[in-house]
C-alpha cells in the first residue's frame, strides 16, 4: 500500500475537508481528490462520504484510519532507526513555562519517547515569553510545546489540551476572594505585558486585549518568575492558564498569590507545533506521542 496515499487520506480524514487538507499538504485540491479516488479504487470501496459541508468517513474509512495511523507510525519509527544507525541523531524541543512531561497520554512523554527512540539525544530549550514559537521560527528547535494563539504561518500544530484562564492576584487583593471575575472587573488595574516586538496576536491575548488595540499599561516581563514577582511586589495582575503547573485553582501559593478564573477569556490551547512539511520522522513521532490522535488545530497557510 502506498504510504503517500495513506498520508493524503489521513489529512483529509482529520481536516474533514479537501480544501483544508490540500493546504496542509501544500498541494492543490484536484490531485488530492484524484489520489483519494485512486486509493478507493485500489481498496475497492468508498472511504469518504462527500457533501457540500465537507467529508465524513464511511465504515471502511474509519477502519482504514486506524490501520493507517499504525502503518505510518511504524514507517516513521523505521526511518528514525535507519537515521540513528547512520550516526548521532538528536531532537531539540522548545518549551515555555509548561512542563513537556505533562503532555501526551498515559506513559510520561519523556519515558515514552526514550522507549521508542533509545538512541536519540534529546535537547530541551526553554524560551522566554518574547517568542511563543520557542525558537521554532528561527530554526533553533525542531518541535515546540507551546501555547496558542500566535502567528502560525508556516507551521502545523495539534492541540494537546485547552485550559481555562484565570487572573493571578496577591492573596490580599480585594478581588482575590471572588470565585469568578470578568475582564471588565480588571480595567483599572496595572497589567504586566510582554516586550515590544513580541508576536502581536500572542502579546494581545495575554494582555486581555485584541490584536491592534492599545495594550494595557504595566511592567514588561519575559519569564514566569518575572510575572509572579510583578504581582507580588508591585500589585500588577496578569493572566495564567489554570492547567499550568503553578496555578492551583482556588488555592493560595507559598508566595501569597492566588488565581481567580475569568469567565470571558477564551481558553488557552497547549499545542505541539512544527514546521509544515518537515520530513523529520522524529518530529512526527514526537507529535504522535505528545498529542496522540488529536486533530490538527491548523494547517500551514
Amino acid at each position: 500500500m502506498d504510504l503517500r496515499l495513506l498520508r493524503y487520506f489521513m489529512a483529509v480524514s482529520e481536516e474533514r475537508h479537501f480544501g483544508r487538507a490540500a493546504a496542509r499538504l501544500h498541494m492543490t485540491q484536484p490531485p488530492l481528490t484524484r489520489a483519494i479516488k485512486r486509493l478507493e479504487a485500489d481498496l475497492g470501496t468508498a472511504l469518504l462520504h462527500r457533501s457540500a459541508a465537507g467529508v465524513t468517513l464511511t465504515a471502511a474509512g474509519n477502519a482504514l484510519y486506524d490501520e493507517a495511523r499504525t502503518l505510518l507510525a511504524q514507517a516513521d519509527r523505521a526511518r528514525a532507526r535507519v537515521a540513528a544507525a547512520a550516526g548521532v541523531v538528536s531532537l531539540t524541543i522548545g518549551t515555555l513555562g509548561d512542563s513537556v512531561e505533562r503532555a501526551g497520554a498515559g506513559t510520561p512523554l519523556a519515558a515514552a519517547f526514550r522507549q521508542r527512540h533509545p538512541g536519540v539525544n534529546v535537547r530541551l530549550h526553554e524560551a522566554d515569553f518574547a517568542d511563543p514559537t520557542t525558537g521554532l521560527r528561527s530554526g533553533l528547535v525542531d518541535v515546540a510545546v507551546t501555547r496558542a494563539p500566535f502567528d502560525d504561518t508556516g507551521f502545523s500544530s495539534r492541540v494537546i489540551r485547552s485550559d481555562p484562564v484565570g487572573v493571578v492576584l496577591r492573596a490580599d487583593d480585594p478581588l482575590a476572594a471572588r470565585e469568578l471575575l470578568r475582564l471588565a472587573d480588571l480595567d483599572d488595574r496595572t497589567w504586566f505585558r510582554f516586550p515590544d516586538g513580541t508576536d502581536t496576536v500572542w502579546r494581545a491575548y495575554w494582555n486581555g486585549t485584541e490584536p491592534g488595540a492599545p495594550l494595557r499599561e504595566g511592567p514588561v516581563v519575559r519569564t514566569v518568575h518575572e510575572c509572579l514577582r510583578a504581582v507580588q511586589w508591585n500589585g500588577s495582575i496578569g493572566l495564567v492558564p489554570l492547567g499550568h503547573v503553578w496555578a492551583p485553582h482556588g488555592q493560595e501559593s507559598p508566595d501569597g498569590l492566588t488565581v481567580v478564573p475569568l469567565a470571558d477569556m477564551p481558553p488557552s490551547r497547549l499545542i505541539v507545533a512544527w514546521r509544515a512539511g518537515d520530513p523529520n520522522p522524529l518530529v512526527r513521532s514526537f507529535v504522535e506521542l505528545a498529542a496522540p490522535g488529536n486533530r490538527r488545530h491548523r494547517a500551514a497557510r
